[in-house]
Order: structure tokens, then sequence, then C-alpha cells
């Protein structure tokens, strides 16, 4: 179980990373349109996440290929031209879809952890306590 303990490179814990910064990335892109550099800003702002831009492009060029982004070259006052990435209307339905899904996966993991901790559950299924027979 000690696997489980901040290794981000267990495969679940990669698995889990990558929809859920899916999932970012298109919550990010329904507000408005970005290019790579600010989009990692706009994910990593909390500093909870370290990001690189590297880690986006494969994500929003699979995202393009499924039809859920699009992309143009916009001309810059700060220097070349950069690409800006938006969501399509499948992208925004899909991003309804996953959105409502994982917040009904969070209230779920929510629930049970309340759950097995006592605070939500009837009387008759509060945790009980066994005493160890040292006869055994």
């Amino acid at each position: 179980m000690t696997k489980y303990l901040r290794n981000e490179a267990d495969p679940k814990s990669t698995q889990l990373r990558k929809g859920i910064l899916e999932l970012a990335i298109m919550t990010v892109l329904a507000r408005q349109a970005h290019y790579g550099y600010s989009l990692v800003r706009s994910l990593t702002r909390a500093g909870e996440l370290d990001l690189k831009e590297g880690t986006i492009y494969p994500i929003l060029a699979r995202m393009a290929k499924e039809g859920l982004v699009a992309s143009e070259w916009v001309e810059s006052n700060q220097g070349p031209p950069r690409k800006y990435y938006r969501l399509t209307t499948a992208g925004r339905i899909a991003w309804e879809s996953l959105d409502r899904e994982f917040r009904r996966l969070v209230h779920l993991v929510d629930q049970a952890g309340r759950e097995s901790a006592g605070e939500d559950a009837p009387e008759t299924m509060k945790p009980i306590s066994f005493r160890r027979d040292d006869h055994e």
C-alpha cells in the first residue's frame, strides 16, 4: 500500500492525473482561448501543480484530433505569432458532460469518506470495535 503514498510514477496516479488534467484544460478553455504558455500559467496559478508546456501539447493535439479543440495562429505584439486554442462546440458539450461526471464522482468519494468515518451512517451502521482475545 505504501506505493500509493505520493508516488506520481504509479500507473493509477498517472492515469488519474491525465484525466483530471484534460478536464482542467477544457475548463480553462471553456472560459477563453489560450496559447500554450498562458494555459500552463492559468493551470499552475495556485502553485499546487508542476506542469510544463510539453505536458499539455500532446493532450491538446489529441483533443484537436478528436474535434474537441480548434487552434489558430494570432499575431502578437510581444514576439512571434502564438497558437491559440479554444473549445469547439463538441468540446464544450464534452466538457459539460465530463465536468458533471467529475463533480458526481468527487461527491461520491466525499460521501464514502464520511460514511466510513461514521459521520452520516445510520446507527445500525456505526463502526464497532472488537477486542482481541489473547487466547488465540
